[in-house]
């Protein structure tokens, strides 16, 4: 069975891959054998997680800065990459900003920030890194994270509900434009309630008591909780007949209503 998860000799892209989830699946894909660059907006953090993966004996791993809302900048950073692994196989987008502005008080500043890290810059970003997988003629895995809001939109996240819907028909769309010749699987992660920084701002103690009752686990997620769903995605061997697939990982939210 382990074969089927083995990523030796793959090379993984994790845009965002300095962020709470998104380290976590950047560390299980180096666990699995991957050489992974961990791209982020703050080059400080994403050194810090390339220290954690080669103190944990994870294989090669190399930090580079870029911000998916401005494209001269992951534009040079898969030039880097380039330059230091010769391509890639794997890309992972786990970018994302959050927003709690009622709908009415919404601005054009806000709404186009927010839709410029988690959509437009997702689409070029991924634009960019697929070029290369389709010169490169070999199988590819390109993983986006979406949301439990892409579905059925959570309160007091419309802007973010918006984006992630979004992202859902991405994920469909690029599974049929890139499916042979080119060989390259698209799919979508979709998370449940974690612990991470982006979301901690909106769970007041009600929101809480109201995510819990619709999640049959009645619990938070924990990050290494979406390590199986990457590597199952990823891996060429495991999931080589999956793509366009919306794969829940949310403790049951997704199946419950009142």
């Amino acid at each position: 069975m382990s074969k089927l998860f083995d990523l030796t000799g793959k090379v993984a892209v994790a845009l965002g891959g300095n962020s709470t989830l998104g380290s976590s699946m950047s560390k299980s894909l180096a666990e699995h054998g991957a050489k992974v660059a961990i791209v982020g907006r703050n080059i400080h953090t994403a050194e810090a997680v390339v220290k954690e993966i080669l103190a944990a004996g994870g294989g090669e791993a190399k930090a580079f800065q870029a911000d998916v809302s401005e494209l001269a900048t992951v534009e040079n950073a898969a030039k880097e990459i380039e330059a230091w692994s010769g391509g890639w196989d794997i890309l992972l987008n786990a970018p994302g900003m959050n927003s709690t502005t009622p709908f009415l008080e919404l601005e054009t500043e806000e709404w186009d920030k927010i839709m410029d890290v988690n959509l437009r810059g997702i689409v070029f970003a991924t634009q960019i890194f697929a070029k290369k997988m389709v010169e490169q003629k070999r199988s590819g895995s390109i993983i986006n994270i979406s949301s439990v809001s892409s579905t059925t939109p959570l309160s007091k996240v419309f802007t973010y509900s918006a984006s992630k819907a979004a992202i859902n028909s991405v994920t469909q769309y690029l599974a049929r434009e890139f499916a042979p010749p080119h060989n390259i699987r698209v799919n979508a992660i979709i998370p449940g309630f974690f612990p991470a920084e982006q979301n901690r701002k909106i769970l007041s103690e009600d929101r809480v008591d109201s995510i819990m009752s619709h999640t049959p686990m009645n619990r938070f997620g924990d990050p290494e909780e979406l390590q199986g769903a990457t590597i199952y995605l990823a891996s060429d061997k495991a999931s080589g007949f999956v793509t366009g697939e919306l794969l829940r990982v949310d403790g049951g939210f997704g199946s419950m209503t009142i």
